[in-house]
């Protein structure tokens, strides 16, 4: 059985080279980008087929990421060299936890029954901001089973003010005080 490899140790040598050179916003972009194209199930089958020749992948990787970074483009051969296709998208979320973790961002997904106005989406952005004390990225999620408020998720802490859960909760209420008398 074949074992999977994280990408993890990359995204700290990357981050760091990142740092070094202050590339770290741009190498984010260009690992997006990378990680987007990875989506393309030929391209991807192309790169993990083993009858293709290694330099052969390489010549297409460098075709297709022309204009990405060359150190990125050189860690992508490198992956593809050692058989690590499917690692680049948890180097892409590791990396992005660590610039998170470096410039004190904190990442929030917020789920509605309904998608949030604007105006709506900065007041849940400034809320989450002066609750936790930092800068926060908000990532928006529909959800009608919800049928109402929102529920927000903060690392591992999970808001719950949604209307089901609400309403769940008033039912549980009233099966204990049915029980109990």
């Amino acid at each position: 059985m074949a074992r999977r490899v994280s990408g993890k140790r990359y995204a700290q040598a990357i981050f760091e080279l990142g740092l070094e050179q202050d590339r770290l916003e741009q190498w984010a972009g260009d690992l997006e980008f990378i990680e987007g194209l990875l989506q393309d199930e030929e391209f991807r089958a192309l790169l993990k087929h083993a009858d293709v020749a290694i330099a052969d992948k390489i010549k297409a990787i460098d075709a297709v990421l022309s204009e990405t970074d060359p150190t990125i483009r050189n860690l992508v051969n490198l992956l593809v060299t050692k058989g690590m296709v499917d690692a680049v998208q948890d180097l892409r979320v590791a990396y992005t936890a660590l610039i998170d973790e470096h410039l004190g961002r904190q990442r929030v997904q917020v789920t509605s029954a309904v998608p949030l106005e604007p105006q709506e989406l900065e007041r849940v952005t400034q809320f989450v901001s002066n609750l936790i004390r930092k800068e926060v990225v908000v990532s928006t999620d529909v959800d009608d089973s919800i049928l109402g408020g929102l529920v927000i998720q903060i690392g591992d802490q999970l808001l719950d003010g949604s209307t089901s859960s609400r309403l769940e909760a008033l039912r549980n209420s009233l099966h204990s005080e049915i029980i109990a008398t």
